[in-house]
């Protein structure tokens, strides 16, 4: 078992409305996604993060403890806290650009952006994203198409503080998921699937008939202890079909 040798560091700047606890998490899942803190590695103790971070030692065993009931790391009694070995899951619904989804059956995708605007959150959307109201975040509607043919309507809210550069992305040559999944490594997702009528604004975009319905997915994912991004995906139910294996 490999250690690390320690440094002197400083801080991450202090971020408003960020919990003491969460800047530490935040910080320590950053230097596992970077690789600068590799499976195995130990990290500094609770003393040393709660004078880097100029808080009391709870507030660091806190930080620890979320972080090892979500398997970012082992804390082991009297020997430290560890990277831990890291362990992805496979959903019903993976997570995978649509793009790459329509190039794996030898068809050809393309992308309309419909909306790129930035906002602040109101209280009902910041709860979505375990945030006070007013959070900044990013909005985008785009309509992706195989062969010519409307198949989705992703209309998807993304926290600027993990995506920053979000606004300035050409959503026609890489998709949003594509994106997210480089500058916010994915650790958790939950989603839903239901099937509704569209509104009509959702079924002009898709050019379906009234009274078809759609296959909805509702999908949340976490990165560095915070959500991510929260997505709405209407796929209409006569070209579209979701499938999964475990």
């Amino acid at each position: 078992m490999r250690t690390k040798r320690k440094t002197a560091e400083k801080a991450p700047a202090r971020n408003a409305g960020v919990p003491s606890f969460q800047r530490i998490k935040n910080h320590i899942l950053q230097r596992i996604h970077a690789g600068e803190w590799k499976e195995g590695d130990q990290i500094p103790t609770e003393a040393a993060l709660g004078r880097q971070f100029g808080v009391a030692r709870m507030t660091v065993n806190r930080a620890l403890r979320e972080l090892a009931t979500e398997q970012s790391v082992s804390r082991i009694q009297g020997a430290g806290t560890y990277v831990a070995q890291q362990k992805y899951q496979s959903t019903l619904v993976a997570i995978r650009s649509i793009a790459d989804e329509v190039r794996a059956r030898s068809h050809r995708h393309a992308c309309a952006v419909k909306l790129l605007e930035s906002t602040r959150a109101p209280a009902a959307l910041a709860r979505k994203f375990d945030a006070r109201r007013g959070i900044r975040l990013f909005h985008s509607i785009l309509v992706h198409y195989e062969n010519e043919v409307q198949i989705q309507v992703e209309d998807r809210w993304v926290n600027a503080a993990l995506a920053p550069d979000y606004l300035r992305q050409d959503f026609t040559r890489s998709t949003p998921n594509e994106y997210l999944m480089r500058v916010a490594p994915l650790q958790g997702v939950s989603y839903r699937i239901e099937a509704k009528l569209p509104p009509a604004e959702i079924r002009k975009r898709l050019a379906m008939p009234a009274g078809e319905p759609c296959l909805v997915l509702y999908r949340t994912t976490r990165s560095m202890g915070m959500v991510a991004s929260v997505a709405t995906m209407w796929h209409p139910a006569s070209r579209y079909q979701l499938t999964g294996s475990f």
